[in-house]
């Protein structure tokens, strides 16, 4: 059950309070850990201060005796800017882990590791609610005792943890789960559009295939919302970066994304009728 790993009190920095970071830092309040989070707005640093935590407004002070720094920023070349270029790495105290939230590049969060740095990548499955919940889903990628050192700050809104490898493992794992979920959606693009040809209304539709066999959490979440393009809209963003760097890998490796491809195509298509 999330907070049963929130017994160990935690000294943590936190960087990206956005759509995803502002609940967790709320969450990780909640749980008793005292957490100093780096924002630049005046706005955003008093919502933080009300929400019981430390906003800061450099990176050296978020970092300055943290246990752990969680980093939850949009893109994997802000993850490279906030670490390097603006120097939280320099910055971590000995011993401290860097867990990167953000979904990228696993070979991002080995580029870190290789400069000294204890780091685990910890992207995540869910949305803000899942959060609030207790229930969003983390792949842990790094060495054990990191992962472990990081469980009462992950278990303050996080079940499960799931530590499914190495370094980069996480961020492998992650990019997998985005590419079969975009398939997913294409999938059910293309049922809509045959479906509305034999008379089959959409919404009766989503929510049929959400009680038979061919059930999916992109079914269900696509009859929650405005059907398939709903969801693809709010998605969209997100699935084209991590699907972007996961055909990347897939190519240096001689590879391709296999039968998931003409799937994603049927969303691509979808996304670019919608804008």
């Amino acid at each position: 059950m999330p907070g049963t790993e929130t017994e160990v009190v935690m000294e943590l920095g936190f960087v990206g309070a956005g759509r995803m970071g502002r609940p967790m830092v709320r969450c990780l309040v909640r749980a008793g850990h005292r957490v100093r989070v780096y924002a630049r707005g005046l706005e955003v640093r008093e919502a933080l201060a009300r929400d019981g935590a430390e906003p800061v407004t450099s990176l050296a002070a978020a970092a300055r005796g943290a246990d752990a720094v969680l980093v939850c920023v949009l893109t994997d070349a802000q993850v490279r800017e906030v670490c390097l270029d603006e120097a939280l790495l320099p910055a971590l105290p000995s011993g401290a882990v860097l867990a990167v939230h953000t979904t990228g590049d696993p070979r991002t969060v080995r580029a870190l590791a290789a400069l000294g740095a204890d780091v685990v990548d910890v992207p995540v499955s869910g949305g803000p609610h899942d959060i609030e919940a207790g229930r969003l889903t983390v792949f842990a990628g790094g060495e054990g005792r990191a992962v472990q050192r990081m469980r009462p700050a992950l278990g303050a809104y996080a079940d499960p943890v799931l530590h499914v490898g190495p370094l980069g493992a996480g961020q492998s794992v992650k990019l997998l789960n985005n590419a079969v979920f975009a398939a997913q959606l294409g999938l059910l693009a293309q049922a809509e559009r045959l479906g509305r040809r034999l008379g089959v209304e959409e919404g009766a539709l989503l929510a049929a295939l959400s009680h038979g066999s061919a059930a999916s959490r992109a079914s269900t979440a696509a009859a929650a919302r405005d059907g398939v393009s709903g969801l693809a809209a709010g998605a969209g963003a997100f699935l084209r970066k991590d699907l972007a760097v996961a055909a990347g890998l897939a190519a240096e490796l001689g590879l391709s994304l296999g039968p998931l491809e003409p799937a994603v195509r049927s969303l691509e298509e979808l996304l670019s009728e919608g804008g």
